[in-house]
């Protein structure tokens, strides 16, 4: 499956619209400081691009970001501009056409950013086998995905050794395709339905199971949409399961429980965060206004308390008195439409 993969996103695939469904399709708008960025991308870059999100975490300014499965380097690029001169970016494909333009514009992107030097570099390999390149435990502040981990085939590979790279209060941020039920195995044998990473995709619930063995306890839903086909062909072998584009992120933070347990405790969100001067999403369910204390479980108090953002934020509380679990905190699906926004008490 990895050589047909390769060889759908080298030789089948030659530009975004190439796709046949929207699953590998990012609809969302982006915001003005990110515009700004992708216009200054070069158009070979952009013409190959395959994500179905925007993998931009807040606060990235002097970081070491790995981007996994950078393809032809558009959201690395983008990163490059993210963490300035200061921060570095390394990307990891294992197709030779898509790092051959992202290789090709490095200069170029240089010049667009003002930099003096390159932050940027690509290595072929697998997602899988990371240890394979060399790179050291606990030598990147982020870990970005944009999906591609759906197209891996040992996805729980992919999370240890991301949970190894990661920086103790580092993150795992990235996109990707879910399906509300396992994917069946003649289905997922499928090099069409596999490379336009529908059949790849993970059954949402193991995914979460996968990601707690990996060590990220507590798995952050920061929004999603139900994916279209549009592909009358495809709809008819694949259309009886529901495909989800959804973004998470998973922060390594060991001392993490597996459940939002309540200990009465707040934040206050300061404002400081560059470009986030009003609110702090962390995720669908925390939207933290500035200067409010914010009611929190203790997961989400440890996680920015542990985390590049602590010192953006004011903490009140401790451990010592143990309220239960925050309401409505259950194992349903998580994927709604009207997931974005809920009120704090719905869910910590």
């Amino acid at each position: 499956m990895l050589e047909s993969v390769k060889d759908y996103y080298g030789q089948t695939l030659q530009k975004s619209e190439d796709l046949k469904t929207d699953a590998c399709c990012t609809l969302d708008k982006p915001a003005d400081y990110l515009q700004q960025i992708f216009e200054k991308i070069h158009p070979e870059v952009h013409s190959r691009y395959y994500g179905c999100g925007l993998v931009a975490p807040q606060l990235l300014e002097g970081l070491r970001i790995l981007d996994l499965g950078s393809g032809s380097g558009r959201d690395a690029y983008t990163l490059s501009a993210l963490v300035g001169e200061q921060g570095r970016i390394v990307g990891v494909d294992m197709t030779d056409e898509q790092l051959a333009v992202a290789n090709r514009h490095i200069d170029f992107h240089r010049d667009a950013f003002g930099y003096s030097i390159p932050n940027i570099e690509f290595h072929k390999g697998y997602l899988e086998k990371l240890d394979e390149l060399g790179f050291e435990d606990n030598s990147f502040d982020v870990i970005v995905s944009n999906c591609v981990i759906n197209l891996c085939e040992d996805k729980e590979a992919v999370l240890r050794e991301a949970y190894r790279l990661l920086k103790p209060g580092g993150e795992l941020y990235f996109s990707d395709v879910y399906a509300d039920r396992r994917v069946p195995a003649h289905l997922v044998a499928d090099p069409v339905l596999y490379g336009e990473c529908l059949s790849g995709a993970l059954y949402w619930n193991d995914f979460l199971s996968f990601a707690k063995s990996a060590g990220f306890k507590d798995p952050r839903l920061v929004e999603d949409r139900v994916l279209g086909i549009n592909n009358a062909d495809i709809e008819a072998l694949i259309g009886h399961i529901n495909f989800y584009s959804a973004t998470y992120r998973l922060f390594k933070v060991p001392q993490l429980e597996t459940a939002c347990e309540d200990y009465g405790q707040s934040v206050a969100y300061k404002g400081t965060v560059p470009q986030h001067p009003s609110v702090f999403e962390l995720d669908a369910h925390h939207a933290m206004p500035s200067g409010q204390a914010f009611s929190v479980c203790g997961n989400t108090f440890l996680i920015l308390q542990n985390s590049r953002f602590a010192e953006h934020f004011e903490f009140s509380g401790n451990t010592e008195t143990h309220l239960g679990i925050f309401p409505d905190c259950g194992t349903a699906l998580p994927f709604a439409s009207s997931s974005k926004g809920v009120e704090s008490s719905a869910c910590c």
